[in-house]
Protein backbone atom coordinates (compact mmCIF):
# COMPACT_ATOMS: atom_id res chain seq x y z
CA UNK A 1 0.00 0.00 0.00
CA UNK A 2 2.99 2.48 0.98
CA UNK A 3 0.53 5.41 1.45
CA UNK A 4 1.33 8.63 3.44
CA UNK A 5 -1.26 9.48 6.42
CA UNK A 6 -2.70 12.61 3.40
CA UNK A 7 -3.16 9.80 0.92
CA UNK A 8 -4.72 6.73 3.56
CA UNK A 9 -7.07 9.84 5.08
CA UNK A 10 -8.64 10.17 1.51
CA UNK A 11 -8.68 6.20 0.85
CA UNK A 12 -10.22 5.76 4.66
CA UNK A 13 -12.83 8.41 4.13
CA UNK A 14 -13.26 7.24 0.19
CA UNK A 15 -14.42 4.00 2.20
CA UNK A 16 -16.81 5.58 4.80
CA UNK A 17 -14.93 5.49 7.52
CA UNK A 18 -14.05 8.06 9.99
CA UNK A 19 -10.22 10.23 9.42
CA UNK A 20 -9.16 8.96 13.02
CA UNK A 21 -8.79 5.15 11.52
CA UNK A 22 -6.34 6.62 9.04
CA UNK A 23 -3.72 6.92 12.25
CA UNK A 24 -4.73 3.80 13.68
CA UNK A 25 -4.15 1.88 10.40
CA UNK A 26 -1.13 3.88 9.71
CA UNK A 27 0.70 2.85 12.50
CA UNK A 28 -0.60 -0.98 11.72
CA UNK A 29 1.11 -0.56 8.34
CA UNK A 30 4.08 0.68 9.39
CA UNK A 31 5.01 0.06 13.10
CA UNK A 32 3.52 -3.46 13.26
CA UNK A 33 3.57 -4.36 9.58
CA UNK A 34 0.42 -6.17 8.93
CA UNK A 35 -0.36 -8.49 5.60
CA UNK A 36 -4.13 -7.89 6.06
CA UNK A 37 -6.55 -5.61 7.15
CA UNK A 38 -8.32 -8.47 8.95
CA UNK A 39 -5.23 -8.06 11.59
CA UNK A 40 -6.38 -4.36 12.02
CA UNK A 41 -7.98 -5.54 15.17
CA UNK A 42 -8.78 -2.09 16.45
CA UNK A 43 -10.89 -1.68 13.23
CA UNK A 44 -14.42 -3.29 13.60
CA UNK A 45 -15.19 -6.93 13.44
CA UNK A 46 -17.74 -6.43 11.01
CA UNK A 47 -15.59 -4.13 8.45
CA UNK A 48 -12.41 -5.75 8.85
CA UNK A 49 -14.38 -8.93 7.33
CA UNK A 50 -15.52 -6.50 4.59
CA UNK A 51 -12.57 -5.23 3.36
CA UNK A 52 -10.15 -8.55 3.90
CA UNK A 53 -10.07 -8.90 0.04
CA UNK A 54 -8.01 -5.81 -0.28
CA UNK A 55 -4.85 -5.65 -1.46
CA UNK A 56 -1.81 -4.34 0.80
CA UNK A 57 0.91 -5.77 -1.44
CA UNK A 58 3.20 -7.05 1.08
CA UNK A 59 5.42 -10.05 -0.37
CA UNK A 60 5.56 -13.54 0.76
CA UNK A 61 9.40 -14.76 1.76
CA UNK A 62 10.40 -17.71 -0.03
CA UNK A 63 13.90 -17.89 1.47
CA UNK A 64 15.28 -17.36 4.74
CA UNK A 65 19.62 -17.37 4.37
CA UNK A 66 21.66 -16.79 6.93
CA UNK A 67 25.43 -16.54 6.82
CA UNK A 68 28.24 -16.70 10.21
CA UNK A 69 28.41 -13.22 10.45
CA UNK A 70 24.73 -12.99 10.82
CA UNK A 71 24.01 -11.15 8.22
CA UNK A 72 20.13 -12.44 6.71
CA UNK A 73 19.42 -13.09 2.85
CA UNK A 74 15.64 -12.75 1.67
CA UNK A 75 14.19 -13.95 -1.34
CA UNK A 76 10.94 -12.48 -1.42
CA UNK A 77 7.77 -13.34 -3.66
CA UNK A 78 6.07 -10.57 -5.26
CA UNK A 79 2.21 -10.75 -6.12
CA UNK A 80 2.57 -11.85 -9.84
CA UNK A 81 5.45 -14.36 -8.77
CA UNK A 82 8.60 -12.23 -9.66
CA UNK A 83 11.69 -13.25 -6.60
CA UNK A 84 13.64 -10.15 -5.47
CA UNK A 85 16.28 -10.69 -2.88
CA UNK A 86 17.08 -8.23 0.23
CA UNK A 87 19.51 -8.20 2.59
CA UNK A 88 19.83 -7.43 6.56
CA UNK A 89 23.51 -6.83 7.73
CA UNK A 90 23.32 -6.24 11.57
CA UNK A 91 25.86 -4.78 13.18
CA UNK A 92 25.91 -3.62 17.34
CA UNK A 93 24.45 -0.47 16.67
CA UNK A 94 22.12 -0.44 13.59
CA UNK A 95 20.48 -2.77 10.88
CA UNK A 96 21.43 -1.92 6.99
CA UNK A 97 19.17 -3.49 5.02
CA UNK A 98 20.31 -3.80 1.25
CA UNK A 99 17.42 -3.05 -0.88
CA UNK A 100 16.59 -3.69 -4.65
CA UNK A 101 15.18 -1.59 -7.03
CA UNK A 102 14.41 -3.96 -10.20
CA UNK A 103 13.38 -7.45 -10.61
CA UNK A 104 16.74 -8.54 -12.35
CA UNK A 105 19.26 -5.83 -13.76
CA UNK A 106 19.38 -4.68 -17.51
CA UNK A 107 22.77 -3.26 -17.06
CA UNK A 108 24.16 -6.44 -17.78
CA UNK A 109 27.46 -5.98 -15.81
CA UNK A 110 30.11 -8.67 -15.99
CA UNK A 111 31.16 -9.80 -12.41
CA UNK A 112 27.67 -9.11 -11.40
CA UNK A 113 25.23 -11.92 -10.75
CA UNK A 114 22.13 -9.95 -11.05
CA UNK A 115 22.45 -8.62 -14.79
CA UNK A 116 23.36 -12.76 -15.67
CA UNK A 117 19.73 -13.02 -15.27
CA UNK A 118 18.43 -10.65 -17.37
CA UNK A 119 15.74 -8.12 -16.99
CA UNK A 120 11.54 -8.14 -16.01
CA UNK A 121 10.62 -4.91 -14.35
CA UNK A 122 10.85 -2.15 -11.95
CA UNK A 123 9.05 -2.41 -8.49
CA UNK A 124 6.74 0.00 -7.97
CA UNK A 125 6.99 2.25 -4.58
CA UNK A 126 5.08 -0.14 -1.98
CA UNK A 127 7.25 -3.42 -3.47
CA UNK A 128 10.31 -0.93 -2.55
CA UNK A 129 9.06 -0.33 1.02
CA UNK A 130 8.06 -3.84 1.23
CA UNK A 131 11.18 -5.11 1.62
CA UNK A 132 12.80 -2.64 4.32
CA UNK A 133 9.62 -3.71 6.31
CA UNK A 134 10.20 -7.56 5.93
CA UNK A 135 13.45 -7.25 7.12
CA UNK A 136 12.28 -5.51 10.49
CA UNK A 137 9.48 -7.74 11.08
CA UNK A 138 12.08 -10.49 10.46
CA UNK A 139 15.00 -9.48 12.30
CA UNK A 140 12.90 -7.76 15.35
CA UNK A 141 15.13 -4.82 15.30
CA UNK A 142 14.45 -1.23 14.13
CA UNK A 143 16.05 -0.36 10.24
CA UNK A 144 18.13 2.70 10.75
CA UNK A 145 20.07 2.21 7.17
CA UNK A 146 19.08 1.45 3.56
CA UNK A 147 21.46 1.33 0.81
CA UNK A 148 19.68 1.08 -2.49
CA UNK A 149 22.52 -1.49 -3.74
CA UNK A 150 20.85 -4.91 -4.56
CA UNK A 151 18.77 -5.81 -7.57
CA UNK A 152 18.72 -3.30 -10.21
CA UNK A 153 19.95 -0.09 -11.37
CA UNK A 154 18.20 2.19 -8.88
CA UNK A 155 18.20 5.44 -11.48
CA UNK A 156 16.06 3.64 -14.13
CA UNK A 157 13.53 3.54 -11.88
CA UNK A 158 14.02 7.07 -10.16
CA UNK A 159 10.42 7.92 -9.78
CA UNK A 160 9.24 4.99 -7.57
CA UNK A 161 12.20 4.94 -5.62
CA UNK A 162 12.27 8.33 -4.73
CA UNK A 163 8.62 8.11 -3.93
CA UNK A 164 9.60 4.73 -1.05
CA UNK A 165 12.49 7.55 -0.01
CA UNK A 166 9.97 9.66 0.96
CA UNK A 167 7.63 7.10 2.40
CA UNK A 168 10.71 5.38 4.79
CA UNK A 169 11.74 8.27 5.59
CA UNK A 170 8.37 10.33 6.87
CA UNK A 171 5.91 7.47 7.47
CA UNK A 172 8.84 4.88 8.89
CA UNK A 173 11.16 7.32 10.47
CA UNK A 174 14.81 6.53 8.90
CA UNK A 175 16.79 9.61 8.36
CA UNK A 176 17.67 10.86 4.91
CA UNK A 177 21.16 10.52 5.36
CA UNK A 178 20.80 7.11 5.91
CA UNK A 179 20.11 6.36 2.12
CA UNK A 180 22.48 5.27 -0.26
CA UNK A 181 21.70 5.26 -3.77
CA UNK A 182 24.25 3.30 -5.82
CA UNK A 183 24.30 3.55 -9.72
CA UNK A 184 26.22 2.82 -12.49
CA UNK A 185 25.13 5.45 -14.79
CA UNK A 186 22.43 6.60 -16.75
CA UNK A 187 22.41 9.09 -19.03
CA UNK A 188 20.86 12.61 -18.01
CA UNK A 189 19.64 10.47 -14.38
CA UNK A 190 22.33 11.65 -12.58
CA UNK A 191 20.72 15.29 -12.86
CA UNK A 192 17.15 14.24 -12.17
CA UNK A 193 18.02 13.25 -8.92
CA UNK A 194 19.81 16.55 -7.99
CA UNK A 195 16.79 18.12 -8.47
CA UNK A 196 15.17 16.44 -5.89
CA UNK A 197 17.49 17.92 -3.31
CA UNK A 198 18.25 14.54 -1.53
CA UNK A 199 20.32 14.18 1.44
CA UNK A 200 21.02 10.88 0.49
CA UNK A 201 24.48 9.63 -0.36
CA UNK A 202 25.00 8.82 -3.90
CA UNK A 203 27.57 5.61 -4.79
CA UNK A 204 28.73 5.88 -8.70
CA UNK A 205 30.03 2.31 -9.81
CA UNK A 206 32.96 2.99 -11.28
CA UNK A 207 34.73 0.01 -11.68
CA UNK A 208 37.77 1.04 -14.04
CA UNK A 209 39.80 4.16 -14.28
CA UNK A 210 39.37 4.94 -17.85
CA UNK A 211 36.90 4.27 -20.76
CA UNK A 212 38.26 1.24 -22.47
CA UNK A 213 38.42 -1.06 -19.13
CA UNK A 214 35.77 0.26 -18.09
CA UNK A 215 33.46 -0.93 -21.13
CA UNK A 216 35.43 -4.29 -20.77
CA UNK A 217 33.43 -4.79 -17.58
CA UNK A 218 29.84 -2.47 -17.89
CA UNK A 219 28.13 -2.88 -21.70
CA UNK A 220 26.40 0.64 -20.78
CA UNK A 221 29.77 2.70 -21.20
CA UNK A 222 29.42 2.35 -25.01
CA UNK A 223 26.76 4.73 -24.76
CA UNK A 224 27.47 6.66 -21.57
CA UNK A 225 31.25 7.21 -21.32
CA UNK A 226 33.37 7.46 -18.70
CA UNK A 227 34.37 11.09 -19.48
CA UNK A 228 30.29 11.57 -19.81
CA UNK A 229 29.73 10.34 -16.14
CA UNK A 230 32.22 12.38 -14.34
CA UNK A 231 30.88 15.44 -15.88
CA UNK A 232 27.50 14.81 -14.46
CA UNK A 233 29.34 13.99 -10.95
CA UNK A 234 30.77 17.16 -11.06
CA UNK A 235 27.55 18.66 -12.09
CA UNK A 236 25.20 16.93 -8.84
CA UNK A 237 28.07 18.04 -6.47
CA UNK A 238 28.01 21.48 -7.54
CA UNK A 239 23.97 21.81 -6.92
CA UNK A 240 23.33 19.35 -4.12
CA UNK A 241 26.92 19.89 -1.95
CA UNK A 242 26.58 16.81 -1.04
CA UNK A 243 30.07 14.36 -1.79
CA UNK A 244 29.73 10.97 -3.90
CA UNK A 245 31.05 8.03 -3.03
CA UNK A 246 32.74 6.14 -5.73
CA UNK A 247 32.22 2.46 -5.99
CA UNK A 248 35.30 0.39 -6.91
CA UNK A 249 35.38 -3.37 -7.35
CA UNK A 250 38.73 -4.97 -7.26
CA UNK A 251 39.10 -7.68 -9.56
CA UNK A 252 42.58 -9.43 -9.70
CA UNK A 253 44.90 -9.38 -12.78
CA UNK A 254 42.25 -6.50 -14.37
CA UNK A 255 42.05 -3.34 -12.36
CA UNK A 256 44.10 -3.92 -9.20
CA UNK A 257 47.20 -2.88 -10.08
CA UNK A 258 49.42 -0.18 -8.85
CA UNK A 259 49.02 1.78 -12.43
CA UNK A 260 45.31 1.55 -12.12
CA UNK A 261 44.99 2.84 -8.58
CA UNK A 262 46.99 5.88 -10.48
CA UNK A 263 44.69 6.39 -12.84
CA UNK A 264 42.13 6.22 -10.57
CA UNK A 265 43.10 9.06 -8.49
CA UNK A 266 43.52 11.26 -11.05
CA UNK A 267 40.34 10.59 -12.20
CA UNK A 268 39.07 11.41 -9.07
CA UNK A 269 41.14 14.41 -8.40
CA UNK A 270 39.31 17.99 -7.26
CA UNK A 271 36.24 15.93 -6.80
CA UNK A 272 34.53 15.95 -3.28
CA UNK A 273 34.14 12.55 -2.88
CA UNK A 274 35.25 8.97 -1.28
CA UNK A 275 36.49 6.08 -2.98
CA UNK A 276 34.48 2.79 -1.52
CA UNK A 277 36.83 -0.39 -2.45
CA UNK A 278 34.71 -3.58 -3.15
CA UNK A 279 37.22 -7.01 -2.84
CA UNK A 280 34.87 -8.63 -5.74
CA UNK A 281 32.88 -11.66 -4.02
CA UNK A 282 32.87 -14.54 -6.63
CA UNK A 283 29.83 -15.81 -8.16
CA UNK A 284 29.90 -19.69 -9.70
CA UNK A 285 29.34 -18.52 -13.66
CA UNK A 286 32.39 -16.04 -13.70
CA UNK A 287 36.41 -16.62 -14.04
CA UNK A 288 37.16 -13.04 -12.03
CA UNK A 289 39.13 -13.73 -9.10
CA UNK A 290 39.29 -11.63 -5.49
CA UNK A 291 42.51 -10.01 -5.39
CA UNK A 292 44.73 -10.82 -2.14
CA UNK A 293 45.35 -8.87 0.59
CA UNK A 294 48.55 -7.42 -0.48
CA UNK A 295 46.96 -6.26 -3.70
CA UNK A 296 44.46 -4.88 -1.74
CA UNK A 297 46.52 -2.73 0.32
CA UNK A 298 49.14 -1.71 -2.38
CA UNK A 299 46.04 -0.06 -3.90
CA UNK A 300 45.05 1.83 -0.71
CA UNK A 301 48.44 2.74 -0.71
CA UNK A 302 48.87 4.64 -3.69
CA UNK A 303 45.28 6.40 -3.15
CA UNK A 304 46.24 7.56 0.28
CA UNK A 305 49.25 9.30 -1.43
CA UNK A 306 47.28 10.90 -3.56
CA UNK A 307 45.48 12.50 -0.81
CA UNK A 308 42.37 10.22 -1.97
CA UNK A 309 39.95 9.37 1.03
CA UNK A 310 39.42 5.55 0.73
CA UNK A 311 37.78 3.05 2.35
CA UNK A 312 37.68 -0.73 1.76
CA UNK A 313 34.78 -2.34 2.49
CA UNK A 314 33.97 -5.08 4.55
CA UNK A 315 32.82 -8.39 3.08
CA UNK A 316 29.45 -9.37 4.82
CA UNK A 317 27.35 -12.40 3.93
CA UNK A 318 29.88 -14.00 1.51
CA UNK A 319 28.78 -17.60 2.68
CA UNK A 320 24.81 -16.50 2.33
CA UNK A 321 25.46 -15.37 -1.13
CA UNK A 322 24.08 -12.31 -0.28
CA UNK A 323 27.59 -9.99 -0.75
CA UNK A 324 27.76 -7.40 -3.37
CA UNK A 325 27.47 -8.71 -6.85
CA UNK A 326 25.83 -11.88 -5.52
CA UNK A 327 21.81 -11.39 -5.76
CA UNK A 328 20.48 -13.05 -8.14
CA UNK A 329 16.97 -13.50 -7.87
CA UNK A 330 16.15 -17.21 -8.38
CA UNK A 331 15.41 -20.05 -6.10
CA UNK A 332 17.12 -22.58 -7.82
CA UNK A 333 20.33 -21.66 -6.93
CA UNK A 334 19.23 -22.37 -3.52
CA UNK A 335 18.35 -24.68 -1.01
CA UNK A 336 14.58 -24.25 -1.22
CA UNK A 337 14.13 -24.08 2.79
CA UNK A 338 12.08 -21.37 5.18
CA UNK A 339 15.82 -21.06 6.81
CA UNK A 340 19.11 -22.40 6.53
CA UNK A 341 21.89 -21.50 8.43
CA UNK A 342 25.85 -21.85 6.75
CA UNK A 343 27.79 -23.02 9.28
Amino acid sequence: MALSQTELTTWIESKGQPRYRAQQLHQWLYQKGIHSLEEVTVFPKVWRHEMKDTVIGRSHLALRKTAPDETEKFLLSLQDGAIIETVGIPSSDRLTVCASTQVGCPMGCTFCATGKGGFTRNLEKHEIVDQILTVQQLMGRRVSHVVFMGMGEPLMNLKNLVAAIQVLNQDVGIGQRNFTISTVGIPNRIGQLAAYQLQATLAVSLHAPNQSDRLALIPSAQNYTLEMLMADCRQYVEKTSRRISFEYTLLAGVNDSRQKAMELAELVRGFQSHVNLIPYNPISDSDFQRPNEEAIRSFVKVLNAAKVAVSVRRTRGLEADAACGQLRGTLNLATKAESVREI
